[in-house]
Protein backbone atom coordinates (compact mmCIF):
# COMPACT_ATOMS: atom_id res chain seq x y z
CA UNK A 1 0.00 0.00 0.00
CA UNK A 2 1.35 3.72 -1.06
CA UNK A 3 3.49 4.86 1.75
CA UNK A 4 1.74 8.62 1.84
CA UNK A 5 -1.10 7.20 2.62
CA UNK A 6 -1.07 5.12 5.77
CA UNK A 7 -4.13 3.53 5.67
CA UNK A 8 -2.92 -0.13 7.23
CA UNK A 9 -2.57 -0.31 11.27
CA UNK A 10 1.08 -1.67 11.48
CA UNK A 11 2.80 1.58 10.32
CA UNK A 12 1.22 2.07 8.85
CA UNK A 13 -7.92 -38.37 -10.16
CA UNK A 14 -7.42 -42.26 -10.52
CA UNK A 15 -5.24 -43.85 -8.37
CA UNK A 16 -2.00 -45.35 -10.64
CA UNK A 17 -0.34 -47.02 -7.53
CA UNK A 18 -1.15 -48.09 -4.24
CA UNK A 19 1.19 -49.71 -2.06
CA UNK A 20 1.34 -50.61 1.51
CA UNK A 21 4.01 -51.82 3.77
CA UNK A 22 3.77 -52.58 7.09
CA UNK A 23 7.36 -53.28 9.45
CA UNK A 24 7.96 -54.04 13.17
CA UNK A 25 11.59 -53.23 14.46
CA UNK A 26 13.35 -53.70 17.36
CA UNK A 27 15.86 -50.65 17.66
CA UNK A 28 16.00 -47.27 19.28
CA UNK A 29 16.10 -44.09 16.78
CA UNK A 30 17.56 -40.96 18.61
CA UNK A 31 16.47 -37.62 17.32
CA UNK A 32 12.62 -38.28 17.10
CA UNK A 33 11.89 -41.91 17.41
CA UNK A 34 9.18 -43.59 17.87
CA UNK A 35 8.40 -44.63 21.59
CA UNK A 36 8.91 -47.79 22.95
CA UNK A 37 6.85 -49.79 23.92
CA UNK A 38 6.57 -51.36 27.83
CA UNK A 39 6.97 -54.85 26.88
CA UNK A 40 9.73 -54.94 24.16
CA UNK A 41 11.96 -51.90 24.79
CA UNK A 42 13.15 -50.04 21.57
CA UNK A 43 10.38 -52.00 19.40
CA UNK A 44 7.81 -50.11 17.50
CA UNK A 45 5.63 -51.00 14.13
CA UNK A 46 4.41 -49.09 11.42
CA UNK A 47 2.62 -48.90 8.27
CA UNK A 48 3.38 -46.80 4.99
CA UNK A 49 0.84 -46.19 2.29
CA UNK A 50 1.59 -44.84 -0.89
CA UNK A 51 -0.62 -43.43 -3.83
CA UNK A 52 0.10 -41.65 -6.91
CA UNK A 53 -2.69 -40.00 -8.89
CA UNK A 54 -0.74 -39.83 -12.33
CA UNK A 55 -1.47 -37.71 -15.63
CA UNK A 56 1.27 -39.35 -17.92
CA UNK A 57 4.27 -36.81 -17.59
CA UNK A 58 3.55 -36.21 -13.32
CA UNK A 59 1.88 -37.22 -10.45
CA UNK A 60 0.92 -36.49 -7.29
CA UNK A 61 2.29 -38.81 -4.48
CA UNK A 62 0.60 -39.30 -1.22
CA UNK A 63 2.65 -41.04 1.76
CA UNK A 64 0.55 -41.85 4.93
CA UNK A 65 2.72 -43.14 8.29
CA UNK A 66 0.80 -45.19 10.59
CA UNK A 67 1.77 -45.94 14.18
CA UNK A 68 0.47 -49.08 14.54
CA UNK A 69 2.19 -49.49 18.01
CA UNK A 70 0.97 -48.80 21.70
CA UNK A 71 3.42 -44.97 22.61
CA UNK A 72 3.10 -41.91 20.57
CA UNK A 73 6.23 -40.98 18.28
CA UNK A 74 7.33 -37.71 18.65
CA UNK A 75 9.13 -36.30 15.37
CA UNK A 76 9.23 -38.47 12.26
CA UNK A 77 11.71 -38.91 9.31
CA UNK A 78 10.39 -40.58 6.09
CA UNK A 79 12.68 -42.13 3.22
CA UNK A 80 12.28 -44.15 0.25
CA UNK A 81 13.98 -44.28 -3.45
CA UNK A 82 12.49 -44.22 -7.05
CA UNK A 83 13.80 -46.90 -9.89
CA UNK A 84 13.00 -44.31 -12.57
CA UNK A 85 13.53 -40.58 -13.51
CA UNK A 86 10.97 -39.28 -10.97
CA UNK A 87 11.40 -35.52 -9.97
CA UNK A 88 10.29 -33.33 -6.93
CA UNK A 89 8.38 -30.51 -7.81
CA UNK A 90 6.65 -29.31 -4.64
CA UNK A 91 5.69 -30.97 -1.76
CA UNK A 92 3.30 -30.03 1.60
CA UNK A 93 2.67 -31.05 5.35
CA UNK A 94 5.95 -32.22 5.08
CA UNK A 95 10.14 -30.91 4.66
CA UNK A 96 10.29 -32.69 1.16
CA UNK A 97 13.49 -32.79 -0.17
CA UNK A 98 15.32 -35.05 -2.83
CA UNK A 99 19.41 -36.52 -3.45
CA UNK A 100 19.39 -38.55 -6.66
CA UNK A 101 16.78 -40.97 -6.64
CA UNK A 102 16.13 -40.88 -3.00
CA UNK A 103 13.83 -39.21 -1.22
CA UNK A 104 13.31 -37.71 1.96
CA UNK A 105 10.15 -36.41 3.65
CA UNK A 106 10.40 -34.87 7.95
CA UNK A 107 7.50 -33.53 10.04
CA UNK A 108 6.66 -29.86 10.27
CA UNK A 109 6.05 -28.11 13.46
CA UNK A 110 2.72 -28.84 13.23
CA UNK A 111 2.56 -32.37 12.43
CA UNK A 112 5.04 -33.97 14.18
CA UNK A 113 3.45 -36.40 16.86
CA UNK A 114 1.65 -39.21 15.84
CA UNK A 115 -0.06 -40.86 18.74
CA UNK A 116 0.11 -44.72 18.83
CA UNK A 117 -3.20 -45.97 16.54
CA UNK A 118 -2.73 -42.80 14.45
CA UNK A 119 -1.49 -41.85 11.25
CA UNK A 120 0.05 -38.41 9.49
CA UNK A 121 0.43 -37.89 5.85
CA UNK A 122 2.16 -35.68 3.52
CA UNK A 123 1.88 -35.22 -0.28
CA UNK A 124 4.14 -34.07 -3.28
CA UNK A 125 4.03 -33.38 -7.11
CA UNK A 126 6.78 -34.84 -8.96
CA UNK A 127 8.01 -35.44 -13.10
CA UNK A 128 9.03 -38.37 -15.06
CA UNK A 129 9.10 -40.01 -18.13
CA UNK A 130 9.01 -43.86 -19.12
CA UNK A 131 7.66 -45.95 -16.40
CA UNK A 132 6.35 -44.76 -12.80
CA UNK A 133 6.79 -47.91 -10.33
CA UNK A 134 5.84 -47.47 -6.77
CA UNK A 135 8.99 -47.48 -4.46
CA UNK A 136 9.25 -50.31 -1.73
CA UNK A 137 12.02 -49.21 0.61
CA UNK A 138 9.83 -47.11 3.00
CA UNK A 139 11.92 -46.55 6.17
CA UNK A 140 10.64 -44.55 9.23
CA UNK A 141 13.59 -42.84 11.43
CA UNK A 142 16.02 -44.80 9.89
CA UNK A 143 14.40 -48.41 10.45
CA UNK A 144 13.57 -50.14 7.29
CA UNK A 145 9.80 -51.00 7.04
CA UNK A 146 10.08 -54.68 5.76
CA UNK A 147 8.30 -56.74 8.14
CA UNK A 148 4.68 -57.26 8.60
CA UNK A 149 1.45 -56.00 10.74
CA UNK A 150 1.08 -57.04 14.30
CA UNK A 151 -2.26 -58.80 14.43
CA UNK A 152 -2.88 -57.08 17.78
CA UNK A 153 -2.58 -53.99 16.47
CA UNK A 154 -6.32 -52.05 16.09
CA UNK A 155 -6.93 -50.19 12.68
CA UNK A 156 -5.21 -47.15 12.73
CA UNK A 157 -6.96 -44.16 12.24
CA UNK A 158 -6.73 -40.78 10.62
CA UNK A 159 -5.61 -37.72 13.18
CA UNK A 160 -6.45 -34.53 13.11
CA UNK A 161 -2.73 -33.78 11.50
CA UNK A 162 -3.94 -35.19 7.96
CA UNK A 163 -4.06 -32.29 5.66
CA UNK A 164 -7.44 -31.64 3.60
CA UNK A 165 -7.72 -32.76 0.28
CA UNK A 166 -6.69 -30.75 -2.55
CA UNK A 167 -2.91 -29.20 -2.20
CA UNK A 168 -2.03 -25.79 -3.81
CA UNK A 169 -1.28 -26.09 -7.70
CA UNK A 170 2.18 -25.56 -9.08
CA UNK A 171 2.60 -22.15 -11.38
CA UNK A 172 4.54 -20.97 -14.15
CA UNK A 173 4.19 -18.63 -16.50
CA UNK A 174 2.76 -19.09 -20.44
CA UNK A 175 2.44 -16.10 -22.69
CA UNK A 176 0.68 -13.73 -20.59
CA UNK A 177 -1.09 -16.71 -18.35
CA UNK A 178 -0.26 -18.46 -15.41
CA UNK A 179 -0.70 -21.70 -15.59
CA UNK A 180 -0.10 -25.56 -13.79
CA UNK A 181 1.90 -27.92 -14.44
CA UNK A 182 -0.81 -29.05 -16.83
CA UNK A 183 -1.04 -25.86 -18.87
CA UNK A 184 -4.39 -24.59 -17.69
CA UNK A 185 -4.54 -21.23 -16.89
CA UNK A 186 -5.07 -20.11 -13.04
CA UNK A 187 -5.44 -17.11 -11.54
CA UNK A 188 -4.57 -15.77 -7.83
CA UNK A 189 -7.49 -14.75 -6.38
CA UNK A 190 -7.14 -13.67 -2.93
CA UNK A 191 -6.16 -11.86 -0.30
CA UNK A 192 -2.77 -10.12 1.79
CA UNK A 193 -2.36 -11.32 5.21
CA UNK A 194 -0.44 -8.56 6.81
CA UNK A 195 2.06 -8.53 9.87
CA UNK A 196 5.03 -10.83 8.75
CA UNK A 197 6.79 -7.24 8.32
CA UNK A 198 6.18 -5.41 11.18
CA UNK A 199 5.37 -7.52 14.35
CA UNK A 200 8.73 -8.94 14.71
CA UNK A 201 10.21 -4.69 15.05
CA UNK A 202 7.32 -3.54 16.91
CA UNK A 203 7.25 -6.34 20.13
CA UNK A 204 4.26 -7.82 18.78
CA UNK A 205 5.76 -11.37 18.34
CA UNK A 206 5.96 -13.13 14.97
CA UNK A 207 2.00 -12.75 13.63
CA UNK A 208 -0.73 -10.64 14.73
CA UNK A 209 -3.80 -13.20 15.17
CA UNK A 210 -3.69 -16.65 14.90
CA UNK A 211 -2.14 -18.77 11.52
CA UNK A 212 -3.43 -22.56 12.70
CA UNK A 213 -5.96 -24.73 10.68
CA UNK A 214 -9.34 -22.99 12.22
CA UNK A 215 -7.88 -19.24 10.45
CA UNK A 216 -7.08 -21.52 7.57
CA UNK A 217 -10.71 -22.69 7.25
CA UNK A 218 -11.91 -19.33 7.95
CA UNK A 219 -10.41 -17.83 4.62
CA UNK A 220 -11.23 -20.85 2.40
CA UNK A 221 -15.47 -19.87 3.78
CA UNK A 222 -14.55 -17.03 1.43
CA UNK A 223 -12.98 -18.79 -1.17
CA UNK A 224 -9.71 -17.67 -1.10
CA UNK A 225 -6.85 -19.55 -3.47
CA UNK A 226 -4.26 -17.23 -2.82
CA UNK A 227 -2.80 -15.24 0.26
CA UNK A 228 -0.05 -12.59 0.04
CA UNK A 229 2.52 -12.79 3.20
CA UNK A 230 4.55 -9.54 3.54
CA UNK A 231 7.90 -10.11 4.99
CA UNK A 232 11.08 -8.06 6.93
CA UNK A 233 14.13 -8.89 5.24
CA UNK A 234 16.15 -8.27 8.70
CA UNK A 235 14.24 -10.51 10.75
CA UNK A 236 14.68 -13.05 8.31
CA UNK A 237 18.36 -12.68 8.27
CA UNK A 238 18.44 -12.39 11.77
CA UNK A 239 19.72 -8.61 11.53
CA UNK A 240 16.67 -6.60 13.39
CA UNK A 241 14.02 -8.01 15.53
CA UNK A 242 12.29 -10.77 17.12
CA UNK A 243 12.15 -13.39 16.38
CA UNK A 244 14.64 -13.11 13.90
CA UNK A 245 16.53 -15.50 11.61
CA UNK A 246 16.02 -19.28 11.80
CA UNK A 247 13.15 -19.13 14.04
CA UNK A 248 11.19 -16.13 11.59
CA UNK A 249 12.28 -18.73 8.65
CA UNK A 250 10.69 -21.37 10.10
CA UNK A 251 7.31 -19.39 11.24
CA UNK A 252 7.28 -18.34 8.01
CA UNK A 253 8.06 -21.87 6.51
CA UNK A 254 4.90 -23.14 8.59
CA UNK A 255 2.34 -21.21 7.93
CA UNK A 256 3.06 -21.14 3.82
CA UNK A 257 2.97 -25.53 4.24
CA UNK A 258 -0.53 -24.69 6.48
CA UNK A 259 -1.46 -22.92 3.52
CA UNK A 260 -0.34 -24.93 0.10
CA UNK A 261 -1.77 -28.37 1.87
CA UNK A 262 -4.70 -26.57 2.08
CA UNK A 263 -5.05 -25.28 -1.77
CA UNK A 264 -4.04 -22.09 -0.91
CA UNK A 265 -1.13 -20.88 -3.37
CA UNK A 266 1.03 -18.06 -1.52
CA UNK A 267 3.13 -14.86 -2.36
CA UNK A 268 5.71 -14.09 -0.67
CA UNK A 269 6.48 -10.39 -0.44
CA UNK A 270 9.50 -8.18 0.78
CA UNK A 271 7.69 -5.78 1.75
CA UNK A 272 10.22 -4.36 4.81
CA UNK A 273 13.73 -3.30 3.93
CA UNK A 274 16.88 -1.47 5.41
CA UNK A 275 17.97 1.50 4.09
CA UNK A 276 18.14 5.19 4.96
CA UNK A 277 15.82 7.51 3.59
CA UNK A 278 15.23 10.11 6.00
CA UNK A 279 15.09 13.85 4.30
CA UNK A 280 13.37 13.23 0.95
CA UNK A 281 9.88 13.08 -0.36
CA UNK A 282 7.52 10.54 1.05
CA UNK A 283 9.82 9.83 3.99
CA UNK A 284 8.26 7.36 6.90
CA UNK A 285 10.64 7.34 9.23
CA UNK A 286 14.26 7.89 10.42
CA UNK A 287 14.97 4.59 11.36
CA UNK A 288 17.46 2.92 8.78
CA UNK A 289 16.16 -0.56 9.88
CA UNK A 290 13.77 -2.52 8.40
CA UNK A 291 10.95 -0.64 10.07
CA UNK A 292 8.91 1.31 7.45
CA UNK A 293 8.42 0.77 3.93
CA UNK A 294 11.47 2.65 1.77
CA UNK A 295 11.07 3.25 -1.99
CA UNK A 296 13.80 0.72 -3.30
CA UNK A 297 15.38 -2.54 -2.15
CA UNK A 298 18.53 -2.19 -0.57
CA UNK A 299 21.52 -3.97 -2.09
CA UNK A 300 23.50 -4.56 1.91
CA UNK A 301 20.78 -7.24 2.11
CA UNK A 302 17.87 -7.78 -0.07
CA UNK A 303 19.98 -10.21 -2.65
CA UNK A 304 20.83 -12.34 0.24
CA UNK A 305 16.93 -12.19 1.68
CA UNK A 306 16.04 -13.53 -1.98
CA UNK A 307 18.59 -16.40 -1.70
CA UNK A 308 17.63 -17.44 1.52
CA UNK A 309 13.96 -17.67 0.52
CA UNK A 310 14.40 -18.77 -2.88
CA UNK A 311 16.76 -21.96 -1.05
CA UNK A 312 14.30 -22.61 1.24
CA UNK A 313 10.70 -23.16 -1.31
CA UNK A 314 13.11 -24.14 -3.94
CA UNK A 315 11.14 -26.95 -5.85
CA UNK A 316 7.72 -25.68 -3.90
CA UNK A 317 6.31 -23.97 -7.29
CA UNK A 318 3.47 -23.32 -5.23
CA UNK A 319 4.95 -20.24 -4.15
CA UNK A 320 5.12 -16.85 -5.75
CA UNK A 321 7.86 -14.52 -5.21
CA UNK A 322 6.67 -10.65 -5.14
CA UNK A 323 10.79 -9.29 -4.99
CA UNK A 324 9.77 -5.88 -3.81
CA UNK A 325 6.03 -4.44 -2.37
CA UNK A 326 6.17 -1.02 -4.01
CA UNK A 327 8.86 0.59 -5.24
CA UNK A 328 8.85 4.74 -6.10
CA UNK A 329 12.64 5.77 -6.74
CA UNK A 330 11.54 8.11 -8.70
CA UNK A 331 10.08 10.22 -5.90
CA UNK A 332 13.23 10.83 -4.69
CA UNK A 333 14.78 11.75 -8.15
CA UNK A 334 12.37 14.70 -8.38
CA UNK A 335 9.66 12.65 -10.41
CA UNK A 336 12.03 12.23 -12.97
CA UNK A 337 10.45 8.65 -14.27
CA UNK A 338 13.37 8.24 -16.89
CA UNK A 339 15.93 8.11 -13.66
CA UNK A 340 13.35 6.15 -11.96
CA UNK A 341 13.20 3.16 -14.03
CA UNK A 342 16.96 3.02 -14.52
CA UNK A 343 17.53 2.71 -10.38
CA UNK A 344 13.87 0.05 -10.70
CA UNK A 345 16.03 -1.95 -12.97
CA UNK A 346 19.81 -1.55 -12.55
CA UNK A 347 19.69 -0.73 -8.91
CA UNK A 348 23.11 1.07 -7.89
CA UNK A 349 23.41 4.70 -6.93
CA UNK A 350 20.16 6.48 -7.67
CA UNK A 351 19.52 9.67 -7.38
CA UNK A 352 18.11 10.93 -4.05
CA UNK A 353 18.79 8.01 -2.06
CA UNK A 354 22.11 7.80 0.05
CA UNK A 355 22.12 3.93 0.12
CA UNK A 356 23.56 1.39 -2.62
CA UNK A 357 20.02 0.14 -4.16
CA UNK A 358 19.31 -3.30 -5.47
CA UNK A 359 17.83 -3.61 -8.70
CA UNK A 360 15.21 -6.01 -10.25
CA UNK A 361 17.67 -7.40 -12.11
CA UNK A 362 20.05 -8.09 -8.86
CA UNK A 363 16.95 -9.45 -7.43
CA UNK A 364 15.85 -12.20 -10.33
CA UNK A 365 19.74 -12.74 -10.31
CA UNK A 366 19.27 -13.75 -6.32
CA UNK A 367 16.90 -16.15 -6.88
CA UNK A 368 17.77 -17.96 -10.06
CA UNK A 369 21.33 -18.27 -8.54
CA UNK A 370 19.81 -21.04 -6.51
CA UNK A 371 18.47 -22.88 -9.15
CA UNK A 372 14.95 -21.80 -7.93
CA UNK A 373 12.25 -21.86 -10.61
CA UNK A 374 9.13 -20.12 -8.71
CA UNK A 375 7.37 -17.73 -10.77
CA UNK A 376 8.42 -14.02 -9.80
CA UNK A 377 6.54 -10.69 -9.63
CA UNK A 378 7.76 -7.06 -10.08
CA UNK A 379 5.86 -4.13 -9.25
CA UNK A 380 6.30 -0.98 -11.53
CA UNK A 381 7.13 2.60 -10.34
CA UNK A 382 5.14 5.44 -8.17
CA UNK A 383 4.15 2.47 -5.32
CA UNK A 384 3.69 -0.15 -7.67
CA UNK A 385 0.31 1.83 -9.55
CA UNK A 386 2.65 3.03 -12.81
CA UNK A 387 3.02 0.29 -15.14
CA UNK A 388 3.61 2.60 -18.48
CA UNK A 389 7.69 1.15 -19.14
CA UNK A 390 7.69 -2.21 -16.75
CA UNK A 391 7.39 -4.41 -20.37
CA UNK A 392 10.46 -2.40 -21.46
CA UNK A 393 12.48 -2.18 -18.62
CA UNK A 394 11.84 -5.78 -17.76
CA UNK A 395 14.54 -7.73 -16.54
CA UNK A 396 16.39 -10.45 -18.19
CA UNK A 397 14.87 -14.22 -16.80
CA UNK A 398 16.30 -17.17 -18.45
CA UNK A 399 13.10 -18.84 -17.03
CA UNK A 400 10.87 -15.91 -18.57
CA UNK A 401 8.93 -16.73 -15.86
CA UNK A 402 8.40 -13.70 -14.34
CA UNK A 403 4.46 -11.50 -13.93
CA UNK A 404 3.77 -7.65 -13.59
CA UNK A 405 2.61 -6.66 -10.12
CA UNK A 406 -0.25 -4.15 -10.30
CA UNK A 407 -0.80 -2.27 -7.28
CA UNK A 408 -4.12 -0.28 -7.64
CA UNK A 409 -6.15 1.93 -4.88
CA UNK A 410 -8.79 4.24 -5.47
CA UNK A 411 -6.48 7.55 -4.07
CA UNK A 412 -3.97 6.41 -6.77
CA UNK A 413 -2.77 8.26 -10.13
CA UNK A 414 -4.80 5.35 -12.28
CA UNK A 415 -7.75 4.70 -10.47
CA UNK A 416 -9.95 5.12 -13.69
CA UNK A 417 -11.61 2.54 -16.29
CA UNK A 418 -9.80 4.63 -18.81
CA UNK A 419 -6.26 4.36 -17.08
CA UNK A 420 -6.50 0.64 -16.90
CA UNK A 421 -7.43 0.40 -20.31
CA UNK A 422 -4.72 2.42 -21.43
CA UNK A 423 -1.67 1.62 -19.18
CA UNK A 424 -2.51 -1.96 -18.53
CA UNK A 425 -4.70 -3.47 -20.61
CA UNK A 426 -1.59 -3.31 -22.95
CA UNK A 427 0.55 -5.07 -20.11
CA UNK A 428 -1.60 -7.69 -19.95
CA UNK A 429 -2.25 -8.74 -23.34
CA UNK A 430 2.18 -9.54 -22.89
CA UNK A 431 2.48 -10.97 -19.75
CA UNK A 432 0.57 -12.09 -16.77
CA UNK A 433 -0.60 -9.36 -14.72
CA UNK A 434 -1.43 -9.97 -10.94
CA UNK A 435 -3.32 -7.02 -8.87
CA UNK A 436 -0.79 -7.63 -6.04
CA UNK A 437 -3.23 -5.31 -3.44
CA UNK A 438 -6.32 -2.98 -4.17
CA UNK A 439 -8.22 -1.52 -1.84
CA UNK A 440 -10.36 1.93 -1.57
CA UNK A 441 -9.92 4.96 1.02
CA UNK A 442 -13.49 4.29 2.66
CA UNK A 443 -15.26 0.94 3.75
CA UNK A 444 -17.50 0.37 1.07
CA UNK A 445 -16.83 -1.37 -2.18
CA UNK A 446 -18.31 0.55 -4.99
CA UNK A 447 -14.29 1.08 -6.29
CA UNK A 448 -13.28 -2.24 -5.87
CA UNK A 449 -16.21 -3.61 -7.63
CA UNK A 450 -15.54 -2.05 -10.51
CA UNK A 451 -11.81 -2.94 -10.27
CA UNK A 452 -12.23 -6.54 -9.51
CA UNK A 453 -14.94 -6.60 -12.65
CA UNK A 454 -12.56 -5.12 -15.07
CA UNK A 455 -9.65 -7.43 -13.50
CA UNK A 456 -11.89 -10.56 -14.54
CA UNK A 457 -12.78 -9.34 -17.84
CA UNK A 458 -9.46 -9.18 -18.35
CA UNK A 459 -8.03 -12.28 -16.88
CA UNK A 460 -5.84 -10.14 -13.92
CA UNK A 461 -5.42 -11.60 -10.97
CA UNK A 462 -6.10 -10.17 -7.65
CA UNK A 463 -5.80 -9.60 -3.93
CA UNK A 464 -7.55 -7.51 -1.72
CA UNK A 465 -5.78 -5.43 1.05
CA UNK A 466 -5.93 -6.67 4.15
CA UNK A 467 -6.96 -10.06 6.16
CA UNK A 468 -6.84 -8.51 9.31
CA UNK A 469 -9.32 -7.44 11.98
CA UNK A 470 -7.75 -3.78 12.72
CA UNK A 471 -11.36 -1.73 12.43
CA UNK A 472 -12.54 -0.39 8.82
CA UNK A 473 -12.17 3.27 10.05
CA UNK A 474 -10.41 4.27 7.43
CA UNK A 475 -10.81 1.22 4.80
CA UNK A 476 -8.89 -1.75 3.29
CA UNK A 477 -10.15 -3.38 6.05
CA UNK A 478 -11.62 -6.83 5.05
CA UNK A 479 -12.51 -8.47 8.29
CA UNK A 480 -13.70 -7.97 11.95
CA UNK A 481 -12.35 -10.69 13.36
CA UNK A 482 -10.13 -14.11 12.54
CA UNK A 483 -13.42 -16.46 12.46
CA UNK A 484 -13.56 -14.63 8.84
CA UNK A 485 -16.67 -12.25 9.62
CA UNK A 486 -16.67 -10.03 6.36
CA UNK A 487 -17.08 -6.04 7.81
CA UNK A 488 -19.85 -4.09 6.02
CA UNK A 489 -19.52 -3.29 2.36
CA UNK A 490 -15.90 -3.74 1.69
CA UNK A 491 -15.45 -7.11 3.58
CA UNK A 492 -19.26 -8.21 2.84
CA UNK A 493 -19.06 -7.05 -1.29
CA UNK A 494 -15.45 -8.80 -1.79
CA UNK A 495 -16.49 -12.48 0.09
CA UNK A 496 -19.70 -11.80 -2.41
CA UNK A 497 -17.45 -11.28 -5.44
CA UNK A 498 -14.85 -14.60 -4.54
CA UNK A 499 -17.84 -16.87 -4.39
CA UNK A 500 -18.43 -16.04 -7.64
CA UNK A 501 -15.43 -17.03 -8.84
CA UNK A 502 -13.37 -19.81 -10.28
CA UNK A 503 -9.32 -19.38 -10.63
CA UNK A 504 -9.18 -22.36 -13.00
CA UNK A 505 -6.94 -25.01 -13.74
CA UNK A 506 -6.51 -27.81 -11.52
CA UNK A 507 -3.31 -29.17 -9.48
Amino acid sequence: MPGRVRNRRPALAALAAVGSIACTTLMAVAGGSWASDASAAGAFACRVDYTANDWGSGFGAKVTVANLGSSAVNGWTLTYTYAGNQTLQNGWSGNWSQAGKRVTVTNLSWNGTVPAGGSVSAGANFTYSGTNAKPADFAVNGAACTGTTPTTTTTPTTTTTTPPVGAAPALRVSGNKIVTAKGEPYRLLGVSRSSGEFACVQGKGMWDGPVDQASVNAMKTWNIHTVRIPLNEECWLGVNGSPGGATYQQNVKDYVDRLTANGINVILDLHWTWGAYANGPDWHCKDEHATCQKPMPDARYSPQFWTGVATAFKGNNAVVFDLFNEPYPEIAGDWNKTLGWQCWRDGGTCTGLPYETAGMQDLVDAVRGTGATNVLMLGGLEWANDMREWLTHKPIDPLNNIAASWHAYSFNACATESCWDSQVAPLARQVPVVLGEFGQDNCGFDYMRRLADWADTHSVSYLAWTWNPWGCSTGAVLIKDWNGTPEPGVGEGFKAHLLGQNPGGTP
